[in-house]
């Protein structure tokens, strides 16, 4: 018996040490691989390490660690942020816009430190969101956004699953208690990649990799974050025993310790190296995997960043020069003309490929005839397009100095360049659209794309190419026709197996319970978007009702007004939209609401104008929403005069806040508006 005791005990004393040595050795991995760039071993082997220690951690929860490199992967609990005062106020630089405005800052210090020599870190201004890391004994405690830089979130659960922030400290001589300021990033290639996903899924793109990594980090869901392979660099040391009187010291040794700092940082002697550091990164910024917006410059001791001090919003050590909108001149290839799924068509400039914002430039949007002609492009122009973080690169003018004598204007064409047919131009309005609505081709595949997508009828497997496909081989000329569809039909097609036909069919079954009000957005009624599909919806109850409705009774639907309602009017008088109907309802599609929705509203939050802010923990924003409108009330956008009341959730920020108090608007929380709506 006592043999048996000590054995187990042994063996314990084994797995607990084992359990060390794989975090230890885990977490170096992680540090060679994500901050160093030099792996030691091959993605199997730190696989199979990471499966070993998982299975340890499950036979031993006493050894639960939070900052074992096993729980990066996140969870699905989720919480309200915490609010946390930071400890030392994060505040933002003084920006300038120009080299002189730099100099004029570097003779302010020169002149406030006298005699004293002195030296200036130069560094790059990343374009994410700021956050603020505590170690203590060399872990990770808490992760802090700026918020308004007196107070921010604890967002501590969500940066644990960014693989480049180390948990664990790499031996060094870092203090026993420290806090590390720095941006965390959404790189060019995660933001690209994101905002395809959110393309192909009909949601909202970002507009640019700060606002992706600002609200990534602030999603509820960790495992959201974690799959969105967030990066960070880091830039600042603060705490009471640092191991170097002098900014870029520590910073070099905080690089030791593990955290990426960026190899841009570089110590500056004089105002010529600091006029030649803006002249070379403002064009060598462009190879960066990562956003940026500028450069800082810092004053590298300490003790004399003490003595220049802080006015009252920004420190006077430090000033951020912004670099200028990201642009290019390139020369014009050829414009081409495209038919979307409702029949507008819109001139693409095809670019020589260039360089901007960390992706290639091949194409940008001309918009409309009336922009063509502004901008009077000739075939083989050379055309400034610029970026300046958005998703959607723009011409912004015509270098005229090297246009080629001779060459002619392009004019917008006068039919549709897929089917031939003329185009229509409503007076007033800018677009063309072809009125070939049933026979052109791009507007046929687009509304079978449409009526695919997710936030439609949510059936997996048919995007733009399997779309052209189907209608090129004839199996789906219209969106009724999906519904007779066999497995067998489609498994041969080009790149089309055998799982990824029955996958289709399943989608194809499965979409006969999607909610009535997808059904509606998914038929691409013209005007008639996701929100107004939805109120259709609610106020007509079944498609036998919208179809028997006239002009004038449609306009009484809230939000729908004469154009609307003549375009819903149209559309369902239709011979082919009413075949299509027709064919879904006797497939199965739903029709008309659920019973459970057409029982009687209720009207507690009748007559009010709602503005949701925040984030929250009994339902979703989507389902605050459905309460709102089921309750009688109206969800708006942006807080104005018309608002009536704010639900507020935790993480409000703080202008809306304001912006309320001047206005008098009252905030309830999450618990007294669910109070409100069970009285």
């Amino acid at each position: 018996m006592q043999n048996l005791l000590t054995h187990k005990i042994m063996a314990n004393l084994s797995d607990s040490g084992r359990i060390r040595a794989l975090r230890e050795e885990l977490h170096r991995h992680n540090h060679n691989y994500y901050i160093l760039n030099a792996p030691e071993i091959s993605d199997r082997e730190f696989d199979l390490m990471m499966h070993e220690l998982e299975a340890l951690e499950s036979a031993h929860p006493e050894l639960f660690d939070p900052l074992s490199p096993t729980q990066r992967v996140g969870s699905d609990l989720q919480q309200g942020f915490e609010h946390v005062v930071h400890e030392r106020p994060m505040m933002s630089l003084a920006n300038t816009y120009s080299i002189e405005e730099v100099d004029d800052w570097f003779r302010r210090v020169s002149e406030g430190l006298g005699s004293e020599p002195w030296d200036v870190v130069g560094e790059m201004k990343f374009d994410g969101t700021s956050i603020s890391l505590t170690y203590e004994q060399g872990r990770l405690v808490r992760a802090v956004t700026r918020g308004d830089g007196t107070q921010g979130d604890d967002v501590t659960r969500n940066v644990m699953t960014i693989r480049s922030i180390p948990l664990q400290l790499q031996p060094g001589d870092w203090p026993e208690r420290f806090e590390i300021r720095g941006e965390i990033l959404m790189p060019w290639e995660s933001f690209e990649r994101l905002n395809k996903e959110r393309y192909e899924n009909e949601e909202p793109l970002f507009a640019n990799p700060r606002n992706a990594a600002s609200g990534t980090l602030k999603t509820l869901d960790p495992k959201v974050v974690a799959s969105r392979r967030l990066d960070a660099r880091f830039y600042y040391l603060l705490g009471e025993n640092l191991p170097y009187p002098d900014h870029y010291q520590n910073m070099e040794a905080a690089r030791r310790w593990g955290f990426k700092v960026s190899p841009a940082m570089k110590l500056l002697h004089s105002i010529s190296e600091v006029n030649d550091y803006i002249n070379h990164w403002d064009t060598a910024r462009r190879e960066l995997p990562v956003a940026t917006d500028g450069l800082v410059f810092k004053v590298n001791n300490l003790r004399q960043q003490l003595n220049l001090g802080y006015t009252a919003k920004s420190p006077r050590w430090a000033i951020a020069y912004k670099f200028n909108p990201e642009n290019a001149c390139t020369r014009l290839r050829f414009v081409s003309f495209e038919t979307g799924r409702m029949g507008i068509v819109t001139p693409v400039a095809n670019l020589e490929p260039v360089q901007l914002s960390g992706t290639i430039v091949k194409r940008a949007s001309l918009h409309n005839a009336d922009i063509m002609q502004e901008l009077d492009i000739h075939e083989h122009d050379w055309l400034y397009v610029e970026k300046g973080g958005e998703i959607i690169p723009k011409i912004t003018g015509v270098d005229t100095s090297r246009r080629e004598a001779g060459e002619p204007s392009i004019k917008f064409v006068k039919v549709c360049p897929a089917c031939g047919t003329p185009l229509a131009r409503i007076e007033g309005e800018a677009a063309h659209w072809c009125t070939n609505r049933y026979g052109c081709p791009p507007q046929i595949t687009g509304r079978i794309e449409h009526f695919c997508a997710r936030r439609m009828m949510d059936i997996d497997g048919i995007g733009e190419e399997t779309a052209e496909l189907l209608y090129a081989r004839g199996l789906v000329t219209n969106i009724g026709d999906l519904y007779t569809l066999a497995a067998t039909d489609l498994q041969g097609l080009e790149g089309m197996g055998e799982k990824s036909a029955n996958r289709i069919i399943a989608g194809i079954e499965a979409s006969k319970s999607v909610p009535f009000e997808r059904v509606v957005y998914a038929l691409s009624i013209p005007n008639v978007g996701e929100t107004t599909a939805k109120r259709l919806a609610r106020a007509v109850q079944s498609m036998d009702h919208l179809m028997a409705m006239s002009e004038e009774e449609l306009t009484r639907i809230p939000d729908v007004g004469p154009i609307i309602a003549r375009c819903i009017f149209d559309f369902l008088r239709d011979p082919v939209n009413i075949q299509n109907i027709d064919t879904l309802r006797a497939a199965g599609v739903q029709m008309q609401l659920s019973e459970e929705q057409m029982r009687p509203k209720g009207n507690a939050l009748e007559g009010e104008q709602i503005v949701i802010s925040g984030t929250f923990t009994h339902h979703s924003r989507d389902e605050y929403k459905e309460l709102i409108e089921r309750e009688g009330g109206k969800n708006t956008g942006s807080i104005s005069k018309k608002t009536t009341l704010v639900l507020a959730g935790e993480n409000m920020g703080p202008a809306k806040r304001e912006k309320c108090e001047k206005l008098g608007i009252p905030m309830l929380t999450e618990e007294e508006f669910l109070a409100r709506i069970s009285r």
